[in-house]
C-alpha cells in the first residue's frame, strides 16, 4: 500500500508540472509572458493614482479616474500660533497664541498632485517633470500654481465633482496641521522628529537642480500625522484661503482671516526649507498672482 501511495503522488506531481509547462508555453506563444506597450502604458498611469487610504474617517473622490481622499476633521478648540513647543525659533508673526475654535470640515490627506491638477484641468504647470529632467512621476505635488491659479482649479473641479471644495482657512490649516483633536502636540506636522515626516533640504535626496531626487517628492511617502494626513511638513508651501494678517489675542470661532491686505497666507514649509520654515505654527505668504517651484495646495470641504 506504501508503495502504491507514493506511486500515486509521483503521478500527480508529474501531472501538475505537465500542466504548468503546458500553460507557461502558451503564454510564451500567445503574448501573455510579458505586457504589450499597451499595457505597460496602463499599469504606468495606475501607478501615478493616489491610492492611499485614510487612517481615521474619510471619503474618496474620483475625477477623470484619478482619487484622492478627504479626511474628516472633528471640530474642537486649540490653541494657534507661537505655542510652548514651538521654543524659541518662533516669530514674531505667529504671536500672540490665543485659542480658536472650528466646526467640524474636510482636508485633503494629500497635497494636491500633478496628477488631479491634470484630471482637472488637462494640463500640467509644475517644474518637476520630464520636461525638465525630472521622471514623470504624477504624484508629487503640483507646484508653480497661484492663488489665483487655485481659484480656476477648484471652480472647475466643483464644476466636475457637484461638491464646493475650497482652499482651507488658516486656522483650519493649522488645526489639521496639529494632529486636531487627537494631537500630541508636536513641533511638526506627526513628529517631533522632523526626518520622519518631511520632505525639506536635509531629507531630499539630491541637492542637484535638474538630478532626479531634487525638488518635490511623491505625495505619502512619509509619515502622516495623528489624523492620517501625509505632507503637512514639507515637500510644498500650501496655499491658504485667508489674507495675510497679524494675529491678537482674542478667543475666535471660525475665523477666516483679516479682511484687508495684498498677500494671501501659505503654510508647512517645503522641499527648500531648513526644519525652522517647517513648524506647524509657521506662516508666511505672497500676493496671489506669485508661482514659485515650491507652492502648491490642499484642498478643504466644509461638512
Amino acid at each position: 500500500m506504501k508503495n502504491v501511495f507514493l506511486s500515486l503522488v509521483s503521478l500527480l506531481v508529474v501531472i501538475s508540472l505537465g500542466a504548468k509547462a503546458e500553460t507557461l508555453m502558451g503564454n510564451m506563444n500567445d503574448g501573455a509572458g510579458s505586457p504589450d506597450k499597451k499595457e505597460k502604458k496602463k499599469n504606468k498611469k495606475k501607478d501615478q493614482e493616489i491610492t492611499v487610504q485614510p487612517t481615521i474617517d474619510g471619503d474618496p473622490y474620483t475625477v477623470n479616474g484619478v482619487v484622492f481622499w478627504m479626511v474628516r476633521v472633528e471640530g474642537g478648540t486649540f490653541t494657534m500660533g507661537a505655542t510652548a513647543e514651538q521654543g524659541s525659533v518662533a516669530q514674531s508673526n505667529e504671536k500672540p497664541a490665543h485659542q480658536v475654535t472650528l466646526s467640524e470640515y474636510y482636508i485633503g490627506q494629500t497635497e494636491v498632485t500633478q496628477a488631479l491638477w491634470q484630471a482637472v484641468m488637462g494640463k500640467n504647470p509644475s517644474c518637476f517633470t520630464s520636461d525638465n529632467g525630472y521622471s514623470d512621476n504624477m504624484n508629487r505635488p503640483v507646484e508653480g500654481v497661484s492663488w489665483d491659479d487655485c481659484q480656476a482649479f477648484i471652480k472647475q473641479l466643483n464644476y466636475l465633482t457637484g461638491k464646493n471644495f475650497r482652499l482651507p482657512t488658516e486656522a483650519e490649516w493649522e488645526f489639521a496641521a496639529r494632529g486636531g483633536v487627537k494631537s500630541q502636540g508636536y513641533m511638526y506636522s506627526g513628529s517631533n522628529d522632523i526626518t520622519a515626516v518631511a520632505w525639506y533640504w536635509n531629507t531630499i535626496p539630491s541637492k542637484t537642480s535638474g538630478k532626479e531626487g531634487y525638488g518635490t517628492q511623491p505625495v505619502a511617502t512619509k509619515a502622516p500625522n495623528e489624523l492620517g494626513i501625509y505632507d503637512m511638513t514639507g515637500n510644498v508651501w500650501e496655499w491658504c484661503n485667508d489674507k495675510y494678517g497679524y494675529y491678537n489675542a482674542n478667543a475666535q470661532v471660525n475665523p477666516k482671516g483679516t479682511s484687508s491686505g495684498a498677500y494671501r497666507v501659505y503654510r508647512g514649509g517645503c522641499w527648500d526649507n531648513d526644519a525652522a520654515g517647517c513648524r506647524v505654527a509657521y506662516r508666511y505668504g505672497s500676493k496671489p498672482d506669485g508661482k514659485e517651484d515650491f507652492l502648491g495646495l490642499r484642498l478643504a470641504l466644509s461638512n
